[in-house]
């Protein structure tokens, strides 16, 4: 894939993970079934409605647009604009997080971005929104690393919680320069190093040791409800890797849990494709994604921002 294609295959495959997620957040698996048959939700509504999830990577994408080559500061000068207009927005209607909003209106009283994380949050609010930065600095892992972290902490200050946004990133970086899923695990545990919180460590060893197991509901049980970042990455990672080569069959398995739905099928999407590429991608559910414009838009400017940077 070009820059382009890539771009549009991250930002469009963490949107329809989130978007099919979405109606079935909040509901147990028997409600699931009892609504979409068996097998749970198999297609994106149309429209496919997006939550806060693909809302904030996309702030978090414009903000690289405009300072991704700035020094941190100003980058992140650019975040806290971005989050706090998107807070404000009228399209911030679909359940954002408490601790998202709670951050940003701090960050609106004037509290700088190294301040403004809730310190006990942990959950996986600030690892949805970075696939953008994985694609940016593809090829710079430790600007990756630096701005992974300044994006998470701004609202999210848990280690775990920043663990965790780092290794999304770098798990988009990964599934770019096609590593194969299953090496995934034990490369994001190498690459965080002492980012990796006890917690995170043994949320990733629980994905290997549920690995073998043939019954894969219980298998995501046993990971967790999501709502937390080392479950949703757990998650996530359990769905790329057990359906590798099928991108519909990942956000299928991600997203049917009684848990966080849309969060941990963003993650899978654009996890997904990121290694598989904009072909594996079903263009009917691109072509029922709400603000499909605007993403294809970002996506063309943030794959020039990639240009200019590295050529």
């Amino acid at each position: 894939m070009n820059d382009l294609d890539q771009a549009r295959a991250v930002l469009y495959g963490l949107a329809l993970g989130d978007a099919l997620g979405w109606p079935i957040e909040f509901l147990k698996m028997d409600k699931i079934t009892v609504i979409y048959g068996e097998g749970g939700i198999q297609e994106p509504p149309d429209p496919a409605l997006v939550t806060d999830e693909t809302q904030t990577s996309l702030v978090i994408a414009e903000a690289l647009i405009e300072a991704g080559d700035a020094d941190i500061d100003t980058l992140m000068r650019a975040v806290t604009r971005g989050l706090i207009a998107w807070s404000n927005s009228p399209d911030n209607t679909r359940a954002p997080g408490h601790t998202v909003t709670e951050a940003v209106r701090t960050l609106e009283s004037g509290v700088s971005w190294q301040e403004s994380g809730i310190p006990h949050a942990k959950g996986n609010g600030s690892a949805v929104r970075v696939a953008p930065i994985g694609y940016l600095y593809q090829n710079d892992p430790e600007r990756l690393r630096e701005v992974a972290r300044a994006t998470g902490v701004t609202t999210h200050a848990h280690p775990t919680a920043i663990a965790a946004a780092i290794a999304c990133a770098d798990l988009i970086r990964l599934a770019l320069a096609g590593v194969p899923p299953e090496e995934y695990a034990n490369q994001v545990l190498d690459f965080l190093g002492p980012d990796a919180t006890d917690e995170f460590i043994a949320a990733i060893h629980k994905t290997r040791h549920v690995a073998s197991w043939t019954d894969e509901f219980a298998a995501m049980e046993y990971l967790g409800g999501g709502w937390i970042a080392e479950e949703a990455v757990s998650l996530a990672l359990y769905s790329v890797t057990r359906y590798a080569d099928d991108f519909p069959g990942a956000l299928r398995r991600a997203v049917n849990i009684p848990g966080d739905s849309d969060s941990v099928g963003c993650l899978t999407g654009g996890i997904s494709a990121a290694y598989l590429g904009l072909d594996a991608v079903p263009t009917s559910w691109i072509e029922h994604l709400e603000h499909r414009d605007h993403i294809e838009s970002v996506a063309a400017r943030l794959a020039d921002k990639k240009q200019t940077l590295y050529g």
